[in-house]
Formats: structure tokens, C-alpha cells, sequence
């Protein structure tokens, strides 16, 4: 059973209580744009009383606070073609309130019964959000360039270690020249390899721009070409090649990897090939499945157990178990034919 209202006075009554409820300020307009009603709120926050309200124009009220171009737009054209406006977002300074940024809801009410109309028109002040909005945008902005000031100073940072490197890798080489123990001179030449190969992680950073992954494949290349150079000699021709997928690795990983790969290359050299042939050769592989991968370096020589690390083996030895700890990987070898060490890092 349905519940109508007595008489037009008690709906009027009970409009403006609704109106009254209504915690946000809310106006009710005649197709005139004249105010028939207001919420205590708009009272409230616009500070304006119901004596200089009811009735009148509302681009009248107060000291003509109301004629704002944006919401005569809103209400007088807008409104009149689609009846209804969301968010429709003015910014206004209104006397004895200060600057606002306020979000109008406007709905245009049409009556079945008569041929007037009324306008809905509902507040809502943001001002604090857009000033937060503003402030977060302002923080964001300088945290973006606090971030692009870090990235060219690590690149900065970056390409002087790598020349720092490049300079003790030659000291290093000139001292191998000068002295006259053999000895000395093989430790100062693994020493200038193992400089250098973290010499090239750096390059790498510093070129690709990228300071926390490197591309693999490049990388090995890249430290092979120069351990063939400075390693291989005319009277013992050996071939260094690097076969490698697209994979990515991190930079700390990098330096590890790629002091895993100079320690075995430069073993193969000294030991796989006592004797000289044509075909000698150095392969290093890797591949990458996910974020686990495979990393091989093989050789087609005699076989040689000097030629990778052992139990009681030296300074190459220790760099190489440590590193491949440090990888938390694994390393199994096969010495036939030739010699084979894999280091393999599951996913």
C-alpha cells in the first residue's frame, strides 16, 4: 500500500527537511534560475542567510558572487540540452569564503503534471584534494628529477671506474713486462685479466645506460675478443668463441659471471694445449630459461685437470668456487673429450 503526502504544504515541509539533511550545499532553482530552496550547509559554508536568498536571482546573491562565467555555462547550456552534469569542476573566489575549487552536480527536474521546471544544483568542495593532488604532483615531479640527477651521476660514477680499471689493468700489464720472475709475471697477467674483466661490466653499464641489467651475449663477446687479445699468441693460435642467447642478468652478477668465465678461459689457454693445432678451440656458451640459466665453457684439448678448478688448487681455483657460490649455482665437470665445465643456476 502506498503512502501519499496530505496537502502541498506537508511535501513542501518535507522537501526542505530532505534538503535540510543533505550534509554537502544544495540550491533547488525554478526554470528562472531563482531560488526556491537551499541546505543549511550552503548557508552555512557560503555564508549567506535565507532573507537574501529565497526568491532571488542566483546570479544576484550576495554581491553578485554567483555570476561565475563557468557555472552560467553549466546552466545555461549545458543543463538545458542534457539535463544532467556530474564533476563539472569551477574554481571561484567567493567573498568571506576565500578561493574554491568546487565540483557541481546540476540535474534539471521536468514535471509530468505542469510545465515548469526546477534545477537540482549540489556542491562539493575540493579545494584540499586539489591542493594535495597539486603537492603530490609537485613531489612526484621532483622525485623524477631527483631520480634523473642519480642516474647521470651513477653514469658518471660508472664510466670512471671503469677508466680507474682500465688504468690499473695496463699497470698491471706493464709490471708483467718489467719483471723478470716467470712466476710474477703469470700472476700479474691473470691479475690484469680478472681487472679487466670487471672492466668490461662497467663498459657495459656505462654504454647501454642501463645500471642494473646487462645482456649477456654482448657482454661474454665482448670479454672473450679481449682475453683472445692480450692471451692468444700468433705461435698458438686458439679460438675463443661465445655462443649466447638474449638473456639479461644483473649487473653484481655480471662482474661474478664474467670473473667465472676469465678464470676458466685463461686455464683452457695455458693448459688444454700443450701442444700447438689448427682447431684449437675455447667455446663459452650460455643460455637462459626464465630466471635460470646455464653457462658452459668448453674446450677440445687434451683433457687437462689443471685446466679447471680443483680441490687444492690456487688462487684461479678459489676465485672460481666462491664465485659460483655466490651465484648460488651449481658446477659439474667432463673431461671427454677435451674439457667441459658447466655452472648451471635453476630457476
Amino acid at each position: 500500500m502506498s503512502t501519499t503526502i496530505p496537502g502541498i504544504e506537508d511535501a513542501q515541509t518535507l522537501a526542505q527537511a530532505i534538503v535540510d539533511t543533505i550534509h554537502e550545499p544544495l540550491i533547488v532553482l525554478d526554470g528562472g534560475l531563482r531560488v526556491l530552496a537551499a541546505s543549511r550547509a550552503f548557508y552555512e559554508i557560503f555564508k549567506v542567510d535565507p532573507g537574501h536568498t529565497m526568491g532571488r536571482l542566483l546570479y544576484d546573491l550576495g554581491d553578485g558572487q554567483w555570476n561565475i562565467p563557468a557555472l552560467r555555462l553549466l546552466l545555461e547550456t549545458i543543463i538545458p540540452e542534457k539535463t544532467a552534469m556530474d564533476g563539472f569542476e569551477v574554481d571561484h573566489d567567493f567573498p568571506g569564503v576565500g578561493r574554491r575549487t568546487m565540483l557541481l552536480n546540476a540535474r534539471k527536474v521536468i514535471y509530468e503534471t505542469s510545465p515548469n521546471s526546477t534545477i537540482l544544483l549540489a556542491f562539493t568542495d575540493v579545494t584540499a584534494r586539489r591542493a594535495v593532488e597539486r603537492e603530490l604532483a609537485e613531489l612526484l615531479q621532483h622525485t623524477e628529477e631527483l631520480l634523473r640527477q642519480k642516474q647521470v651521476l651513477l653514469q658518471e660514477m660508472q664510466h670512471r671506474v671503469a677508466n680507474s680499471l682500465q688504468i690499473i689493468a695496463s699497470i698491471l700489464l706493464i709490471k708483467a713486462r718489467a719483471v723478470t720472475s716467470e712466476e710474477t709475471r703469470l700472476h700479474l697477467k691473470d691479475a690484469h685479466q680478472r681487472v679487466l674483466s670487471v672492466a668490461e661490466v662497467q663498459s657495459h653499464l656505462h654504454a647501454s645506460g642501463d645500471l642494473d641489467q646487462i645482456e649477456v651475449g654482448p657482454y661474454l663477446i665482448k670479454l672473450c675478443g679481449s682475453l683472445a687479445a692480450s692471451m692468444v699468441g700468433e705461435n698458438q693460435p686458439i679460438a675463443i668463441r661465445v655462443n649466447a642467447d638474449h638473456g639479461f642478468i644483473g649487473s653484481d652478477k655480471a662482474v661474478s659471471m664474467g670473473l667465472i668465465v676469465t678464470e676458466l678461459v685463461i686455464n683452457a689457454i695455458k693448459y688444454a694445449f700443450p701442444t700447438g693445432r689448427p682447431d684449437a678451440l675455447v667455446m663459452v656458451t650460455y643460455e637462459s630459461a626464465g630466471k635460470g640459466w646455464v653457462l658452459v665453457v668448453h674446450d677440445n684439448g687434451v683433457g687437462a685437470v689443471d685446466a679447471v678448478p680443483s680441490p687444492h688448487g690456487g688462487l684461479g681455483t678459489a676465485i672460481v668456487e666462491a664465485l659460483v657460490t655466490q651465484l648460488d649455482a651449481r658446477m659439474t665437470l667432463a673431461a671427454s673429450p677435451g674439457m667441459t665445465v658447466s655452472i648451471r643456476h635453476a630457476a
